[in-house]
Formats: structure tokens, C-alpha cells, sequence
């Protein structure tokens, strides 16, 4: 009997195991730094409904601001052909500061801006109205044999542009405007005056199906 005894005292109780290994798969999930890629910082529409129809945009033509790549990757602008797109930043700079047919908000927001933007005001009444919501909206449509490459380019251009126009309104370069982080107040500041009542009014087209 007191041989019994001993040999049971000899066991090792396992019962805590589980709890020690819990214990190790939360560290592990919590220390563990798990790599991902970063895409496009965009910001995609709602799906529409289907049962629903679409929403009539009440936008002249002369306010909108197209650019299209075709399947071999060339470049239409205002539905004429383009060999490259060499100065159509500054282009769209044009049609966002035209001020065609401002209203009364509009003409102040015109008569706040620098010397440097008034001056490429060309006021054309066949162009963009204002800068202001709806008033001058930059469309980009793609093709499904467009390249990505293209697409981003083309993408990056139009901001560009945009980016100039913020920074030439606070005293900096569209570039460094672009590097703002907005993680001080003096930042945020500098972002908001930047791009007070010039939103960025960007369009991004359903793709065409290929060879279309």
C-alpha cells in the first residue's frame, strides 16, 4: 500500500499546461507584427443599387474636365488625341481657376487667392464655372486593357495639380504641401487654408470593357 502511495506522488500534474500554452499563444499573437501592403489611399463610392436608379448630376459639360486612356494606353484629352501629357498640369490648373461664371461665393473665394492664381484666371465662359463644388470636376476613364501604370500616372498628375494650387495658397511648394501629415495643429491649419472651397473634385469613370 505505502508503495502505491509513492508512486502516485511521482506523477506530474499536467493540469496547468493548457493554461501556460494560452498563455504563449497570446503573447505571440500580441508581439507578433504581421507585414501588409499598402495600396491607393482612396476612397471608393458606396455599390449602387441595383433597384435603384442612378442619380441624375445636374453638371454643364463645360464644367467637367475629361481625360481618358484607351486599351494601348494613349491619352485623350477633351476627346482629342494626345501623343504625351507633357504641361496638362498646368492645364488643369486653368480649367480649375477659370471662374466662367462665378457666383457671389465664388468671387470671393477669387478675390482671396494670391496674385500667382489670379493671374491664370482666364474667366472663359466655355470653361469651368468656379473651383467650388460642382463647379469644376476633373474625369478620368480607364479602359480593362489600360495599364495600372498609366492609370497611376495620370491619377497622380491631375493631384498634382491640385497639390499646387493648395500649396501656392499657404506659401509653399505643391510638393512640400503634399509631405504635410496633418499631425500638428499648425499642419492642419496649414492643409484646411490650403484647400478651403477648392474640394478635390476628382471623377473616377467606370472602365470600358476591352476593345471598346
Amino acid at each position: 500500500m505505502a508503495s502505491k502511495r509513492g508512486r502516485m506522488a511521482q506523477e506530474v500534474n499536467a493540469g496547468s499546461m493548457a493554461d501556460i500554452a494560452f498563455l504563449l499563444l497570446i503573447f505571440f499573437l500580441v508581439t507578433t507584427t504581421i507585414a501588409s501592403d499598402k495600396g491607393i489611399m482612396n476612397i471608393l463610392p458606396p455599390k449602387q443599387d441595383p433597384n435603384q436608379p442612378p442619380p441624375e448630376v445636374d453638371l454643364n459639360e463645360r464644367n467637367i474636365f475629361k481625360i481618358s486612356l484607351n486599351l494601348n494606353d494613349q491619352y485623350f484629352v477633351e476627346d482629342e488625341v494626345r501623343r504625351d501629357i507633357d504641361g496638362l498640369s498646368d492645364e488643369i490648373k486653368r480649367f480649375i481657376l477659370n471662374f466662367g461664371n462665378p457666383d457671389e461665393d465664388a468671387i470671393a473665394l477669387f478675390n482671396s487667392l494670391p496674385p500667382s492664381l489670379k493671374g491664370i484666371a482666364d474667366q472663359s465662359p466655355q470653361s469651368s464655372d468656379h473651383p467650388m463644388s460642382g463647379g469644376a470636376v476633373i474625369s478620368i476613364k480607364t479602359n480593362r486593357g489600360t495599364s495600372y501604370e498609366k492609370y497611376l500616372e495620370v491619377l497622380d498628375l491631375v493631384k498634382k495639380a491640385y497639390f499646387e494650387i493648395y500649396g501656392e495658397r499657404v506659401g509653399l511648394t505643391g510638393e512640400e504641401y503634399r509631405t504635410l501629415s496633418g499631425q500638428s495643429a499648425a499642419e492642419k491649419e496649414l492643409i484646411n487654408r490650403g484647400k478651403e472651397n477648392i474640394p478635390m473634385a476628382i471623377s473616377i469613370a467606370e472602365p470600358d470593357k476591352t476593345g471598346s
